[in-house]
């Protein structure tokens, strides 16, 4: 249960802003982010079961990021690893809308993948049938089709929009703002595939479960000269912080 929430064209410093929550088991194997020795332009953490990432940024300015889409297809064997969806778009030199044009959906389990390459942000899941090419606004993503009226979606898109409108886009509001805890009323929630309790705690923006929840939060903000400053912050089994790391992006340095 993944959660993205960005801004795009929306603030006078910050072209594209985006703030998200990785959302997983906690014993599935994870490289915390960092430049890649493999692919020293790239820029994000690293899932070592399957090999690709959530959440990454190129050198040349260029963003990708993935959730999966909750529905009851299970993944099979034959189905590619979503994660390099965003390493393919970032190694390329394509624009997002003729990138996401070329993927074939029915390779992949559902899949929900935003692109962007400074001059566009693009959407596609292949659990719908279009391509999008956002236009100015603030968005949100979990693991259903973007901006689907979730809680964890609507409050957090609201929170963006009041530190854009309050300017207060930075770093330290932004993590805070992911570190909602807040669920959904209980009566709102529907709990025919999954317990009660589970269902209850994955609607927050930030999930706490033994097993399964926010693994870490980051984000991202471009500036007007193409500049990526960015920030993750890590989290154990009980939501307590246990490190982050910092950087900086400038496209015009090697």
């Amino acid at each position: 249960m993944c959660l993205i929430v960005l801004s795009w064209q929306q603030h006078p410093d910050f072209p594209l802003v985006v703030a998200s929550n990785r959302d997983e088991f906690h014993n599935r194997p994870t490289e915390s982010a960092r430049w890649w020795p493999d692919e020293s332009d790239i820029l994000g953490g690293r899932d070592l079961q399957a090999g690709g990432t959530w959440f990454a940024l190129h050198r040349d300015g260029r963003f990708s990021a993935v959730t999966n889409y909750r529905d009851a297809d299970a993944p099979s064997a034959r189905d590619r690893s979503r994660g390099h969806l965003v390493t393919d778009f970032l190694l390329g030199a394509d624009k997002p809308v003729d990138y996401l044009s070329m993927i074939n959906g029915s390779d992949y389990a559902g899949f929900n993948l935003l692109v962007s390459d400074g001059e566009s942000l693009a959407y596609l899941s292949n659990r719908e049938d279009e391509i999008r090419e956002l236009q100015p606004g603030v968005y949100g993503l979990a693991n259903e089709l973007l901006d689907s009226p979730w809680h964890k979606v609507l409050r957090s898109k609201e929170a963006m929009e009041q530190l854009i409108d309050s300017d207060k886009i930075n770093e330290t509001e932004l993590l805070r703002m992911l570190d909602d805890r807040q669920k959904a009323p209980a009566n709102t929630i529907e709990s025919s595939r999954l317990p009660f309790s589970t269902a209850h705690a994955i609607s927050a923006p930030f999930i706490v479960l033994p097993d399964y929840g926010t693994r870490c939060s980051t984000v991202a903000l471009r500036d007007l000269a193409g500049n990526w400053s960015m920030r993750e912050r890590r989290f154990d089994a009980a939501g307590t912080n246990t490190g982050e790391s910092a950087f900086r992006v400038d496209p015009a340095q090697p």
